[in-house]
């Protein structure tokens, strides 16, 4: 898995819960994510689907990126998308489009 540096709201919720970030970094990146039973890439493919379907539209962007650094790629996230917009429901999958949109153009992508 390719290293990427703190986004800068890890470190903001680091100046006030310092703790949570500790543990972020620890066991859930450090442990969690590091365990042998499933590759980074796959962790990334549940990750990204989990966070679509949830709604949690700050921590996608940075697990959009994570999942392109494991080898995702942009044609497995929109064909994801897609399929999700079918269980997670239809705004989930627009938002997770509209997320990955940044991403990739960020990324030079589209």
């Amino acid at each position: 898995m390719t290293k990427t540096p703190p986004p800068a709201y890890r470190e903001a919720v680091r100046q006030v819960a310092p703790k949570l970030i500790e543990l972020t970094e620890t066991v859930l990146f450090g442990d969690v994510w590091t365990r042998p039973g499933l590759s980074p890439r796959d962790r990334s493919l549940i990750t990204v689907a989990a966070l679509i379907s949830l709604g949690r539209t700050d921590q996608l962007r940075g697990h959009l990126v994570r999942a392109l650094d494991n080898g995702v790629t942009k044609e497995e996230i929109s064909e994801m998308i897609t399929h999700l917009a079918f269980y997670a429901g239809w705004p989930a999958g627009m938002n997770g489009g509209m997320i990955a949109h940044e991403v990739f153009a960020a990324r030079g992508l589209l």
